[in-house]
């Protein structure tokens, strides 16, 4: 007595699989469009996230010109000034970016910042996207910044070095993009 085992043979896909595939994959890239961050967002973003910096330089600088008379106190306001805009930076692009996602104007524009598969952003992205990414983008006398607006994908020049994009956190309003 012998026993034939049937192997299963692999069976090339069908037209219905092919067809259910690439609508899921238009369905995927149409979704991924749609979570795009806008371009002008993006700059609103970054506007923000340059005010606050700004707006500790210039309350450093205020207190340095208040006690001008005094040469110790106004150097020491402007070394806390300097120090200030130095924390105030790497907490809100490499902190706040690597444990949620958003520096303080992404999170007020309702953005947020991804890995290209959609996993959230480690400490080592968040460093490369706005310490080196940045630089090369300032290098470039802004081009890099530039990209985003005729990237298919809305990538910039540091998201393309961190592998990264920035997509809406919240759902768009009705009628906008």
């Amino acid at each position: 007595m012998s026993v034939r085992l049937e192997q299963k043979r692999p069976t090339a896909p069908s037209r219905r699989d092919e067809v259910r595939a690439r609508s899921a994959a238009e369905r995927s890239d149409a979704n991924f469009e749609h979570l795009r961050a806008p371009f002008n967002l993006r700059c609103g973003a970054l506007l923000i996230d340059y005010i606050a910096l700004i707006a500790v330089m210039a309350l450093a600088t205020m207190l340095a010109r208040t006690f001008g008379d005094v040469r110790r106190a106004s150097a020491l306001a402007l070394t806390a000034g300097y120090v200030g805009v130095a924390s105030v930076a790497i907490i809100n692009f490499v902190l706040l970016a690597a444990f949620s996602g958003r520096t303080l104007g992404k999170w007020i524009t309702g953005l947020r910042i991804e890995r290209r598969d959609g996993e959230p952003v480690s400490f080592a992205r968040a460093l490369v996207r706005h310490s080196i990414g940045y630089l090369l983008t300032i290098l470039t006398l802004g081009l890099g910044f530039l990209i985003t607006a005729f990237d298919p994908q809305g990538r910039a020049l540091h998201d393309w070095l961190a592998g990264t994009i920035v997509v809406r956190s919240r759902a768009p309003r009705a009628g906008t993009r």
